[in-house]
């Protein structure tokens, strides 16, 4: 019963800071969710976004394949062409080979002709005839003979020059086709670059989605559960009992803080990296305050297992990140004291390089970070609302040897 009453005269206490203090104006929830309504915005805008995400890769994908599809349609166009001006140069050798035949033929005829007119050979021929007809016929037969021969010659003429126009006009399809296949392919490489971008980031806004509506699952739940309504406008911070924080502890017994906030390789890091002693993975992590777990987010491949906790300290409303966990130890939803153990601490077998799936870590150590306002799974953590975890410097090498060592 007197725990009962201490319970009550927490939240009579968590509810008056709420009545007396204007909680969006100082909580700096700008950029976060502070009421039911917040967080659907949220999960409606990420919902349309991973949608997004995944018309633009199924456009790219789709891409891809007409262009695979017209580059193996113009590969064959390219070996029928090749095909087609292999025969045009037989076809060219075999004219020419026959043209030299039937000029030989024609030398041959017209000198016979010319030999035959000077004998009585020809004479007898000709005037051998029954009838004038017959010798004129006789005549022409012979002329004929040495007309066919040229003839045939100029048609073999004419089709070696078809044939010499068709092997250009294949050398320039090739020529072409292999300039086509050239930009398909470069049309291809751009949309798979397209497709490495999307897969950069769509996880992220899948993970971003899935948190996105686990919050508004978890926060409708406590909001039913305690204030009985699930209106857009209920206040977040109503929702829940957590017990009233007047200060901060450190997450863990022990440590040195081996990375500071600020921009690191380039990039901005948006936490403190404590190590310890090896071996430190396995170290119990413990919340810095009390409040609400509002976000979980396993195996995530730069992070590992994420933990964010919503809480309330001083008046104020801050989100409470952990990294590289080796494993959680509470569920989404749970309400956690500055007594409850977490998780602990991972970074080292779940690292790439040790066999693992987080690539953003090579040795054990805790990512602990506060921010300003509750999380916001759409934006992130802002870098404007990070701020130093309360008893910590942001100084590398500062170590601590209890939980409620204050820098």
């Amino acid at each position: 019963m007197k725990n009962k009453r201490v319970r009550s005269g927490f939240l009579f206490l968590f509810l008056l800071s709420i009545i007396f203090i204007p909680f969006r104006n100082v909580s700096a929830l700008d950029d976060g969710a502070s009421t039911l309504g917040d967080l659907r915005a949220i999960y409606n805008d990420l919902l349309k976004e991973k949608q997004e995400y995944d018309n633009l890769s199924a456009e790219a994908k789709a891409e891809i394949a007409r262009k695979e599809a017209a580059i193996s349609q113009a590969e064959a166009d390219i070996h029928k062409a090749e095909e087609d001006m292999l025969q045009a140069e037989q076809d060219i050798a075999e004219s020419n080979k026959r043209i030299e035949e039937m000029k030989v033929t024609a030398s041959d005829v017209l000198l016979y002709l010319q030999q035959m007119k000077g004998t009585n050979a020809y004479v007898e021929y000709v005037t051998g005839a029954t009838t004038m007809t017959d010798m004129i016929m006789r005549i022409a037969a012979v002329e004929q003979l040495s007309d066919q021969i040229h003839g045939t010659i100029d048609e073999l003429e004419a089709e070696i020059k078809k044939n010499e126009e068709l092997k250009v006009e294949l050398e320039q399809k090739k020529k072409d086709l292999e300039a086509q296949a050239i930009e398909y392919q470069k049309i291809i490489d751009e949309n798979y670059d397209k497709l490495e971008e999307y897969d950069k980031y769509a996880p992220g806004v899948k993970e971003q989605l899935d948190l996105a509506k686990s919050r508004l699952d978890m926060y409708e739940k406590k909001c039913q559960e305690t204030v009985g309504s699930t209106a857009d406008n209920v206040v977040l911070a109503t929702c829940s009992t957590v017990p009233l924080n007047s200060g901060w502890l450190k997450p863990l017994n022990y440590g040195i803080i081996t990375s500071t906030i600020g921009v690191r390789w380039g990039e901005y890091h948006n936490a403190l990296d404590i190590g310890g002693p090896s071996p430190f993975e396995g170290t119990p992590v413990y919340a810095a305050a009390s409040g609400i777990v509002s976000g979980m987010i396993p195996r995530y491949k730069c992070g590992g297992n994420m933990l964010y906790i919503d809480v309330f300290v001083d008046g104020k409303a801050y989100t409470t990140y952990y990294y590289h966990l080796l494993d959680f130890n509470v569920n989404l939803g749970d309400v956690v004291t500055q007594d409850t153990v977490i998780g602990w601490v991972g970074g080292y077998s779940t690292s790439k390089s040790h066999g693992g799936y987080d690539g953003c870590t090579t040795g054990a150590h805790l990512h602990f970070g506060v921010a300003n306002g509750y999380y916001n799974p759409k934006v992130g953590i802002q870098r404007a609302n990070v701020i130093t975890p309360p008893g910590f410097p942001n100084s590398s090498g500062w170590s601590f040897y209890s939980r409620t060592d204050m820098y």
